[in-house]
């Protein structure tokens, strides 16, 4: 079969937890698998395929049980946190990109990158941390924490006390050239989750991890750019793009021109915790030679890329 080309998926939350009260292993990997069979069909299609996705609940759950064995476990400091979940979210991408293969009698491997995403040690984010992390906690817990660790916290909405940490852009996935040669080597590769483990260089070119949380999709637009993908595909809740999102006058996008992308950030039609990062990280793809890029959900990957649906954002 002729490919029909690159391209780098970044599957979002939903992809792995549909909703509060499916939240465990099992549920994740039952939602994980879906949305492979999705992708799956991309592949089936001729696309060869780099899947990225989102950690933050899993990171959460992993600093929470660091909080309670406290007591009588070394508590996980937040980069190994980052690695973990890559591994684990891997395993089950890799299980279920596996199993569907096999229905399908599709000759095809998956394989896990765990990836390291250099930041700037001078970005601003570092002087201003706003990412919130980790468990609600009181004053007096939070001011200790303050004084012996080091953490900044902030009380949030009269819900308690939270950690924040910075949440820098990203310079480079370090692991780019190997996700390029299994690639070329035909293998599906699971890469850059939770926008990769944010790592700086010192001044000798060591790499030293750091506390801190990248965007999922910043980052994917980095590694898309970096192995020159066709196409950078964010997989996300919704179908379609909207402007003027949930009041009278709303209107689904078909296609953007990048013109008409920065217009509408411009004009602030994109929420901020939700669409905003998506549509800057694909401009920032597309700044950096990108082809095309898509914005769907998952069970509509196969109808979008045939130009049924989804929103097209195109040069």
């Amino acid at each position: 079969m002729q490919s029909k080309g690159l391209a780098v998926v970044a599957v979002g939350g939903n992809a792995l937890i549909k909703d509060k009260n499916h939240q465990t292993v099992q549920d994740q990997y039952h939602a994980a698998a879906e949305t492979m069979k999705h992708i799956v069909s991309m592949i089936a299609e001729g696309w060869d395929v780099v899947v990225t996705h989102g950690n933050g609940p899993q990171v959460g759950f992993i600093l929470r049980r660091s909080e309670i064995a406290a007591h009588e476990l070394h508590e996980v400091p937040l980069d190994y946190c980052g690695a973990d979940t890559q591994g684990s979210i891997g395993y089950m991408f890799q299980q279920a990109l596996h199993n569907e293969f096999h229905l399908q009698g599709i000759k095809k491997q998956a394989a896990t990158v765990i990836t390291q995403t250099i930041v700037d040690r001078n970005d601003p984010a570092f002087q201003n941390p706003t990412k919130p992390i980790g468990s609600f906690m009181d004053e007096a817990a939070a001011k200790e924490k303050m004084a012996k660790e080091g953490w900044t916290m902030v009380e949030d909405a009269g819900r308690g006390w939270r950690r924040v940490v910075p949440s820098p852009i990203p310079q480079t996935i370090v692991e780019a050239d190997a996700i390029r040669s299994l690639i070329n080597q035909g293998f599906v590769v699971v890469a850059v989750g939770g926008g990769g483990i944010p790592v700086m260089q010192t001044e000798n070119g060591d790499l030293v991890g750091v506390e801190a949380v990248i965007d999922k999709d910043f980052g994917s637009a980095i590694l898309a750019s970096m192995i020159e993908a066709d196409l950078f595909l964010i997989s996300t809740a919704v179908e379609k793009v909207a402007i003027n999102f949930n009041k009278p006058n709303q209107k689904w996008l078909d296609e953007l021109t990048v013109a008409e992308a920065r217009q509408y950030l411009a004009e602030g039609q994109f929420a901020k915790g939700s669409m905003l990062p998506k549509i800057e990280a694909i401009l920032k793809y597309m700044d950096h030679g990108g082809k095309k890029a898509l914005i769907t959900d998952p069970e509509h990957i196969k109808d979008a890329l045939e130009g049924k649906t989804g929103t097209w954002i195109v040069p």
